[in-house]
């Protein structure tokens, strides 16, 4: 269903595993303590952060304290004058840095979701001390001494095979950070973590301030023939609040850009959105990112060679599944082959339209939408605009309710009186079907002006126990859906639907791990396997008469759209993988290359790369580098190929839901026990085989994308 997923999912780099700390650990009295509400116990319903009482003031002093006492933790550890064992070395350095992981996490999700210019000034300030403080965790040579020692006995222990891997992951960890290296290694280590850091932040602020800053102001609505009226609507009430009367309002979020391109019959206002999307960033003035790229690019080559990679994609592919850049770039290439296929014919389909109208052009990319929608019409007649009034977002959500009942068992009820960052955040408790308390859930749906474009999932604070109790987590979920009007409530798009049901994946892998230890290793090519299973579900018709109900009738959704739905399910899926693995292949490159700083030209570079796998002019990579945080500002360098590689983990392992059932609950408890459980705590190729039986193969992937049909 889905023409093209621009929204993204990205795990934030802030998303500290977060357990609270005894407050007893703070010493001296540091100043502020009395009005800061972190040095505090919080004395909030289900212990939330007291966002009315946080103050931007309250941050940085609280950061700092954060890294004096986990310096204390680990000056405790590496003077223990006991042998290394794994309770007073790896347990005691896991419990460690809890006050600052408990501040980390809060003022992550603020600059996040609902940032300023002051928060930004903060992360600034902050970026370089806490970079600075986790490069000394990393490369201190007494605390890695004890972890080797443990390490080198392993086989020895009783360890339980939680501990094994938490300690093996450990151990690694600090190799790949540089603890093998000598001083003078070692400092440059920390030097360029430093740098990157920084980079990584002014890339994100240059984005956002690129993304806030573009607005298509029109006058006349003859220029806007063919947007539906809601639309419209929402984009007068935009140009009212900007003072613009009798005006209407457009930006490049996502929510106004593709229902823009997708029905507005003006092609030169066409092609003036999509520029503006597409070029964010390349625009040579203070926001633009080619020079933080280039920087960014050679500093991580030269981590990679100071840890005796070649490459930072061969560093980053090591704990992955795929283990080698070689590996993904066969991967990438094998399905390249049936991507550009399919992607040129659908450029034959809505070019044969445009010859048929004499519209006298060659399909652009920014033409894309409008005409795609129009094939749509004609082979399934079926808009877009049909679909939308039976994907109100209340209801879509209580249908994602609907289904984790019907496979977990879990329960979800509206809580208030817990603090939030803005007024738009709702909060859901969890519980399991007898009434425990599993954790809260955090959802904020619409865009606004301090939140950073696409959609992500992350934690206040994550699973874990402390003294033997189980400490619930507070999961987050953040998108840029599309808001409701005075006349209307936030109807979704398909994409928004499916993008809904992927960022809940990511919660409830959040909400249901049961580990010991905070410290938690997934394989970032195994991350999307929880969010992209429960895609699959989104227009399942046993689940669609569950929930999609017309919003103003109450009229469960059709039989006739459910089988468009069904009969469309492939429908530009050659854009949609095209556009997706041409930026899979960019990330690659970016992390591959041996080009000195002073050779790179980011234009020239994108242009060389791609037209080597030959993509078509008509479509452009998902990300352009100058907007492409996620490799860039948003921990997935050398990784954006994970969508994909996970595509190979939930199409093989949904089939296991369709042998049996797709509420299939013998099935989902087996995906629980084995995978989300067990998130972090174990190998995850391990326990996907213990859940299906065997290892997962290509052809699941292949149908689910409809490269090949089923036989």
């Amino acid at each position: 269903m889905k023409t093209r997923k621009l929204s993204g999912i990205a795990f934030p780099l802030w998303a500290l595993l977060l357990l609270l700390v005894p407050l007893g650990a703070v010493e001296n009295n540091p100043q502020g303590v009395t009005d800061n509400p972190f040095f505090q116990e919080y004395k909030t319903p289900f212990d939330t952060p007291p966002f009315d009482r946080i103050k931007n003031e309250h941050f940085l002093p609280a950061m700092k304290e954060g890294i004096r006492l986990h310096e204390l933790e680990i000056k405790a550890i590496t003077d223990n004058p006991q042998a290394p064992t794994f309770a007073n070395t790896l347990a005691a350095l896991d419990g460690s840095g809890k006050f600052l992981e408990r501040v980390s996490s809060v003022f992550g999700a603020l600059q996040g979701a609902n940032t300023s210019p002051e928060l930004q000034r903060i992360a600034q300030e902050s970026s370089p001390l806490l970079s600075a403080h986790y490069s000394n965790v990393q490369l201190d040579e007494k605390l890695f001494a004890r972890i080797k020692s443990v390490y080198d006995k392993r086989r020895s222990l009783k360890l339980t095979p939680e501990e094994l891997f938490l300690l093996e992951n450990s151990y690694q960890g600090f190799v790949r950070n540089g603890a093998l290296l000598d001083k003078e290694g070692k400092e440059r280590i920390r030097r360029i973590n430093g740098e990157l850091s920084l980079l990584s932040l002014q890339f994100s602020n240059n984005l956002l301030a690129e993304t806030n800053g573009f607005t298509l102001l029109v006058d006349n609505k003859e220029s806007l023939a063919g947007l539906p009226e809601n639309f419209l609507e929402q984009a007068s009430y935009r140009a009212k609040g900007m003072g613009k009367e009798n005006q209407w309002a457009f930006n490049v979020q996502i929510p106004t850009l593709i229902p823009f391109l997708t029905y507005a019959q003006n092609r030169e206002l066409r092609e003036k959105m999509h520029r503006a999307y597409f070029m964010r960033g390349d625009n040579g003035d203070s926001r633009d990112n080619k020079e933080i790229i280039k920087k960014i690019v050679v500093l991580r080559r030269e981590r990679a060679k100071l840890l005796g990679k070649p490459t930072f994609a061969d560093l980053v592919l090591e704990t992955n599944m795929a283990k080698t850049p070689g590996n993904v770039e066969s991967f990438l290439k094998r399905l390249w082959g049936y991507s550009i296929a399919q992607a040129k014919e659908e450029v034959k389909e809505m070019q044969a339209i445009v010859d048929r109208e004499k519209g006298g052009f060659g399909i652009a990319s920014w033409d894309w939408w409008y005409y795609a929608e129009k094939v749509r019409k004609e082979k399934y007649a079926l808009e877009e605009e049909q679909l939308r009034p039976y994907f109100q977002l209340d209801n879509v959500k209580e249908g994602i309710f609907t289904l984790c009942d019907k496979l977990y068992g879990l329960k979800f009820k509206k809580v208030t009186g817990v603090q939030v960052y803005n007024p738009e955040v709702q909060v859901y408790e969890v519980t399991e079907g007898d009434g425990r308390h599993v954790g809260l859930l955090f959802m904020d749906f619409f865009p606004r002006a301090s939140k950073r474009s696409g959609a992500w999932s992350g934690a206040l604070r994550r699973q874990g126990y402390e003294k033997g109790v189980r400490v619930a987590p507070l999961a987050t979920i953040v998108c840029n859906f599309t808001a409701p009007t005075s006349t209307s409530p936030a109807l979704l798009t398909t994409d928004e639907t499916e993008t809904f049901f992927h960022e809940f994946g990511h919660a409830l892998a959040t909400l249901l791990s049961d580990g010991r230890y905070g410290s938690r290793s997934v394989p970032r090519d195994g991350v999307e396997l929880p969010s992209q299973i429960m895609e699959h579900w989104a227009f399942r018709p046993e689940l669609l008469k569950l929930y999609a109900r017309h919003y103003k009738s109450g009229e469960v959704i059709p039989e006739e759209l459910i089988e468009k739905i069904r009969k469309s399910s492939f429908f530009n899926q050659g854009f949609a993988s095209t556009e997706y693995l041409a930026a899979s292949i960019l990330d690659m490159a970016w992390h591959t290359t041996e080009l000195p700083e002073s050779q790179i030209d980011v234009r020239g570079f994108e242009q060389e790369t791609l037209s080597k796998y030959g993509l078509i002019p008509e479509i452009l990579p998902r990300y352009r580098s100058t907007y492409f945080q996620h490799i860039f500002a948003g921990g997935y360098s050398a990784g954006y190929y994970v969508y994909i590689w996970a595509e190979l983990l939930d199409s093989d392992a949904f089939e296991a839901f369709q042998e049996k059932g797709v509420f299939d609950k013998a099935t989902a408890t087996s995906f629980r026990k084995n995978i989300l459980e067990k998130y972090g705590t174990a190998d995850l190729l391990k326990q996907y085989v213990k859940f299906r039986g065997h290892e997962p193969g290509i052809e699941p992937l292949l149908k689910k994308r409809g490269f090949i049909r089923e036989k």
